[in-house]
């Protein structure tokens, strides 16, 4: 399953506008119906990309200046990423409608170049050998996305770019982190939903995206937190005014853990509809230290947990 088609138009009295396509395009499980997304391959690997428009009308068609096309049809296409790390383009559109859907393709940098925990200057640390209860979702990753002054702005979906993911620890550019495609769409998702529910909202304050391991370490953070697999983000809502905070969303004239616990409650109430099953993760509210606000913790790692300070 994926995400719905259709949701409410959303003006601008009324929070963010709806950007979803007339159709929808699968890869590696998920499925996305924006108009820009970033997805993250490694050097030379395939990439399988299909239509799914919802009816039998019209044809589509890919261009992209790097890489190799493997395979086209009207609606499926296999195209082998350039064996150079870097940031490429894919962009399918509907010829029917001119409707056009921009993929950021971030071919990853090989976990392998990292060397005594550093890449290029900049402190990775090290994954653990041994997968959390075996699953595979804590394996080493493949690679890491190298993030420069030149691409940190790129959109990876209509509301958030890369810069929002990196890692808080210090180091200039070059950067690197990992960001699941997953976790980007579920944000989109939450990020409507939010403004269905009156909550006017641009972006979510994204306060922590992926860790290093050795950053994750450095704040005393469990080992395998999601934030380490790029499949992680601590988010609150800051709009009214921007200040860096969480805004009072309960209108009771303070920023406390009440305030986040609204965030919480929304997305808790998706839990349990077909459509959100993709989606399935942790989530849990933390109150305000003297280091932070209030946040909500969302993540994708495909099972139902909950906690909460």
């Amino acid at each position: 399953m994926g995400l719905p088609l259709a949701t409410p138009s959303l003006g601008a009295s009324g929070g963010l506008e709806a950007v979803h396509l007339s159709f929808s395009v699968k890869h590696d499980g998920w499925v996305s119906p924006y108009p820009v997304l970033g997805i993250f391959v490694s050097p030379a690997s395939e990439v399988s990309l299909e239509v799914e428009a919802g009816d039998d009308a019209g044809s589509f068609r890919l261009a992209t200046e790097a890489g190799q096309l493997i395979e086209s049809s009207e609606r499926r296409w296999r195209w082998q990423a350039p064996t150079q790390h870097g940031l490429y383009s894919i962009r399918l559109v509907r010829l029917s409608t001119a409707e056009v859907m921009q993929l950021n393709v971030f071919v990853l940098v090989p976990l392998e170049a990292v060397k005594d925990e550093h890449l290029n200057g900049y402190r990775i640390g090290r994954y653990p050998r041994t997968p959390l209860k075996g699953l595979k979702i804590y394996a080493p990753p493949a690679g890491l996305v190298e993030v420069t002054s030149a691409n940190s702005r790129t959109p990876v979906s209509p509301h958030f770019t890369l810069d929002q993911f990196v890692c808080k620890q210090d180091g200039g550019y070059p950067k690197y982190l990992i960001l699941r495609e997953r976790l980007v769409l579920k944000l989109e998702l939450l990020l409507e939903e939010v403004n269905r529910r009156g909550y006017r909202c641009d972006t979510f304050h994204v306060m922590s995206g992926y860790r290093t391991p050795h950053y994750n370490k450095a704040i005393g953070n469990v080992r395998y937190s999601r934030h380490v697999w790029g499949g992680a983000a601590d988010v609150f809502i800051d709009e009214n005014p921007r200040d860096g905070n969480m805004d009072d969303l309960n209108g009771d004239g303070r920023i406390d853990l009440r305030d986040a616990a609204v965030l919480y409650d929304i997305i808790d109430d998706l839990y349990g509809r077909p459509w959100y099953a993709p989606f399935i993760g942790g989530l849990a509210r933390y109150r305000k230290t003297r280091a932070h606000g209030p946040f909500v913790h969302v993540d994708v790692r495909g099972f139902h947990a909950r906690w909460g300070h």
